[in-house]
């Protein structure tokens, strides 16, 4: 797994290229859990989620020889815009692979940073692309199962630490593993006592699938949480999580909206599923915080259209 030290480099390497977000207090949400809880708003990160940071130390660990050919990868939202806007920004040629029911804005957003897009029937055909002739020769990178990727999302957690040095608990949302794993290398190696929480939506829940039976496994993602919907998890982002995590817990596609509702509502910042669900999840883990704790929540993301709030008010209200 990565270290303490890789986090720090991947920091030191992409700070001039990523926004330091912002992370803010909420009494209301403290109220609500009964202890001091605080917002991580990784969705004022360029691209309107986390996924730059990782992109950006992914492709700057390439050769010259690698990052002069292209780079090629696969992602259902976020990782792909996250991508796009690196390679834009370091001048180097990006092919995306999407399935076909990524939502248009990803897509759209995608193109506009520069990358050639292909849209796949399903999410494992775009993963199969990667490897495949249409690679072209372009060096293939992950939107999770790579030690830079991961490294350069651990440094949120070196943010976090930085800005709420008293942290007892961070609750953190799950994909593929990558912004675990990175959040967690950080965060536990520096302060062993912190608690780290990780949270999915049904239909999106690859890692507690794996922790169940103790080995990754593949699934077909059904939930609103796009960008939480990774087939599986890696081996590396499963041992990750054994070692890190207190729990996984589950929360329903209902529960992550109504939480977005709130969150829009009282903290005036809009998120998406695979963010909200951290205060669906943090909600039922309340009695594990005690009032002096402080308990921080990743909103990883907010990318959520018009058109996807007014479907899921359609569909939950």
């Amino acid at each position: 797994m990565i270290t303490l030290d890789d986090v720090v480099a991947g920091r030191d390497r992409i700070q001039a290229l990523v926004t330091r977000t912002p992370l803010v207090r909420s009494r209301t949400i403290g109220e609500r859990l009964g202890t001091n809880a605080y917002l991580k708003l990784e969705m004022f990160q360029k691209t309107g989620s986390f996924k730059p940071r990782g992109a950006f130390n992914q492709v700057l660990g390439l050769t010259d020889g690698q990052r002069a050919a292209g780079v090629i990868g696969v992602s259902g939202g976020n990782f792909a815009q996250g991508l796009a806007f690196a390679c834009r920004r370091l001048g180097v040629t990006c092919r995306l692979a999407m399935p076909e029911f990524t939502p248009s804005n990803y897509v759209e957003a995608t193109k506009g940073y520069g990358a050639e897009v292909i849209l796949t029937e399903t999410l494992e055909d775009a993963f199969a692309m990667v490897g495949g002739d249409r690679a072209e020769g372009m060096t293939p990178v992950h939107p999770f199962d790579n030690p830079n990727m991961m490294a350069g999302n651990g440094s949120v957690g070196l943010e976090i630490l930085e800005d709420v040095p008293q942290v007892t608990d961070v609750v953190v949302s799950i994909g593929g593993g990558g912004l675990m794993t990175g959040v967690a290398t950080a965060l536990k190696t520096t302060k062993p006592d912190i608690r780290m929480w990780g949270v999915e939506t049904v239909g999106a829940d690859a890692m507690h699938q794996a922790m169940e039976q103790g080995k990754v496994v593949t699934m077909e993602p059904t939930s609103i949480a796009k960008t939480l919907g990774a087939p599986y998890v890696s081996d590396d982002t499963l041992a990750a999580a054994i070692a890190y995590l207190e729990s996984v817990t589950v929360v329903s596609d209902r529960d992550a909206y109504r939480e977005l509702r709130f969150i829009l509502e009282r903290a005036k910042v809009l998120t998406e599923p695979a963010a909200s669900c951290t205060l669906a999840a943090a909600s039922q883990l309340a009695e594990r915080f005690q009032p002096d704790d402080h308990v921080v929540l990743i909103l990883c993301g907010g990318n959520s259209s018009i058109a996807d709030i007014v479907a899921w008010e359609d569909r939950f209200s």
